[in-house]
């Protein structure tokens, strides 16, 4: 009698093991992408069925026991949750009804157009582009942050953003604005206001010197050329805004027949600085557009070389005789690079 007890004992010893393992033992597996997403309205039954199929855990009946000791069936958040290797399947449930999820980075560069942005957003979370877009052109949605379907990306400013995968675009932008407003410190503002511009013609005037050149000791210039021609009322006849106007950002020369394409944002077509930016700058080249020294600058053209440096010039003949050097250079480019294709088809 006291050996079948002990068997039984035994027995008992050995499964309250088993489930004790299966339960508090590191039997949860990453999975290959090492996080789970669990979409805004999913059902415990749809969560349990997305870890079996991903193999994060082994065995649902187990799992339902945890998650019904633990009352998640009822408290089901939705997320992006990382799961590591190795992790119990009482932590896992832990996490998951604890709404512990992993924050995604938003690495915001250079954009272009508002659908950049929503693609970017829609690609990294799990509204969709379509909501986004609606957002950023929704008067009603942005009149509270004094912005319009034109100036709206003015309060992006490139950096890196965490944000919860499953949070709302209304949210999203706010902590994108919030970000923007400390970044535009008093001391940012009043140098806006000592050039003459508001912070959004600033941000504005930077998007376009980010086109123009992204070599750090010219930017400052060219900005010093773009707002002497706003001082003495002449066009910016800035390039890039006929490639934004046009859509167009694979154009690599800007011809003549260009400049007369109409849009708000074609520069040698309206005075003064377009309706809104036509990209996001980075925060340096804003710095040098509220920095920008005080020159006699009206002109600049690229150097005749491959340094991607301009020539700046005070008037028009002076900038007539570097436009001549970069021709010339450019000339004997093309002279070379066809010598040489011909070169090739007679050896062929």
């Amino acid at each position: 009698m006291k050996k079948i007890s002990s068997i039984v004992v035994g027995i008992v010893i050995i499964i309250g093991g088993y489930i004790g393992y299966k339960i508090f033992g590191p039997t949860v597996k990453a999975p290959e992408q090492k996080y789970i997403y669990i979409k805004t309205g999913s059902t415990y039954e749809s969560v349990k069925q997305q870890l079996l199929d991903k193999n994060v855990i082994n065995n649902g009946g187990i799992f339902e026991k945890v998650a019904n000791l633990l009352n998640y069936p009822k408290l089901v958040k939705a997320g992006r949750y990382q799961i590591k290797d190795g992790i119990s399947l009482f932590n896992l449930v832990k996490m998951l009804r604890s709404g512990n999820q992993a924050a995604v980075n938003l690495v915001i560069n250079k954009l272009r157009i508002k659908e950049d942005l929503a693609a970017k957003i829609s690609a990294n979370f799990e509204i969709d582009s379509v909501t986004v877009i609606q957002f950023l052109n929704n008067a009603d949605s942005l009149k509270k942050y004094d912005l319009d379907s034109n100036t709206v990306m003015t309060a992006i400013i490139p950096n890196t953003y965490s944000i919860f995968w499953n949070t709302s675009i209304s949210k999203i932008f706010k902590k994108l604005f919030t970000e923007q407003g400390k970044f535009w410190t008093s001391e940012r503002k009043q140098k806006a206001k000592g050039i003459g511009l508001t912070p959004k013609e600033v941000y504005t005037m930077a998007s376009i010197v980010e086109e123009e050149t992204n070599k750090e000791e010219d930017k400052g210039k060219v900005a010093s050329v773009y707002l002497n021609r706003i001082e003495t009322g002449m066009k910016l006849e800035a390039d890039p805004t006929v490639k934004f106007a046009m859509k167009d950002f694979k154009l690599n020369r800007i011809m003549h027949k260009h400049l007369s394409y109409p849009s708000t944002y074609n520069t040698y077509q309206h005075i003064g600085l377009p309706p809104g930016p036509i990209c996001t700058p980075s925060s340096k080249t804003i710095d040098a557009v509220l920095n920008a020294p005080q020159t006699n600058y009206i002109f600049f053209v690229a150097k005749p070389n491959f340094s991607g440096l301009s020539d700046f010039a005070s008037t028009y003949q002076e900038h007539l005789g570097y436009a001549k050097k970069y021709q010339v250079w450019i000339d004997s480019l093309l002279k070379a690079k066809a010598s040489k294709e011909n070169g090739k088809q007679l050896d062929y």
